[in-house]
C-alpha cells in the first residue's frame, strides 16, 4: 500500500511566512469591518467608503429599527405592570361592555401628512394583529425619499419592503405578528419633502412615532 509521502522541512512554511500570512490576513479583515461591516449594520463609517456604496444608509436604518424595538419592548414591560395592578378593575369592565365593541375596530380611514428636512427623518405607524390587513398609498411632494415598510412587537421584527429614491407607494401590509406596522421614511434631498399617507383596513390606531 503506498502513502502520501510527509513533506519535508524544506516544503513546509517559514516562520517569516507564517507571520506575514497572518498579517495579510488581520489587515483584510479590518478592512472589510471597517469599510463594510461597521456601515451596514451599525451606520459606522470612518472612511466614507460605506456611505458612497450605499452601506451606511443600510446601518442607519437598522439602527432606527433596534431603537425602536428596544423602546416597544421597554413599552411593554410597563405595559404589562400597569395591567396586573389594574387586573380587577379590567375583569369588572368587561362585564359592561359587549364583545363588538372590545374588539379592534374594522374598516377604519386615515390620513396623516408630514414634511421631512433634508436628512430628517420619521415613522407612521398602525396597531394591528397578527392576520390584520390595511390598504396604504402615500405619495411625496418636493422630492424623493428611502423608505422601509416594517414591523415589530413583542421581540419581533419583519420588514415588508424597501425602497431608495422614491416618489409613492401604494398596496397592502398584513400583519405577521401583533404589533406596530408602518413606514420609516428619509429624506437624503436638499429640498424639505411633504408625504402624504392614506390607510384602510383592520387597524386600531395610527400615529407618528417619530
Amino acid at each position: 500500500m503506498y502513502n502520501t509521502d510527509k513533506p519535508t522541512r524544506d516544503e513546509l512554511p517559514t516562520t517569516p511566512q507564517l507571520i506575514r500570512s497572518t498579517i495579510i490576513a488581520i489587515v483584510a479583515a479590518v478592512a472589510i469591518l471597517v469599510t463594510v461591516v461597521l456601515p451596514s449594520e451599525y451606520a459606522i463609517d470612518p472612511t466614507g467608503i460605506g456611505r458612497f456604496l450605499g452601506l451606511s444608509e443600510m446601518g442607519e436604518i437598522k439602527m432606527q429599527l433596534a431603537e425602536e424595538a428596544e423602546r416597544d419592548r421597554a413599552g411593554d414591560k410597563k405595559k404589562g405592570r400597569e395591567d396586573q395592578s389594574s387586573l380587577i378593575g379590567r375583569a369588572v369592565a368587561m362585564l359592561f361592555i359587549s364583545p363588538a365593541h372590545a374588539q379592534a375596530p374594522a374598516g377604519r380611514k386615515d390620513e396623516m401628512t408630514l414634511t421631512l428636512k433634508p436628512g430628517e427623518g420619521a415613522e407612521i405607524k398602525l396597531a394591528m394583529k397578527k392576520g390584520a390587513k390595511a390598504k396604504f398609498n402615500w405619495a411625496s411632494e418636493g422630492g424623493t425619499v428611502n423608505f422601509d415598510l416594517h414591523g415589530d412587537g413583542g421581540g419581533a421584527e419583519i420588514s415588508y419592503k424597501k425602497g431608495r429614491s422614491v416618489e409613492k407607494d401604494d398596496g397592502v401590509v398584513e400583519a405577521k405578528f401583533d404589533g406596530q406596522h408602518g413606514w420609516f421614511w428619509r429624506n437624503r434631498g436638499k429640498k424639505d419633502v411633504t408625504i402624504t399617507l392614506r390607510a384602510e383596513g383592520e387597524y386600531s390606531d395610527i400615529k407618528r412615532m417619530l
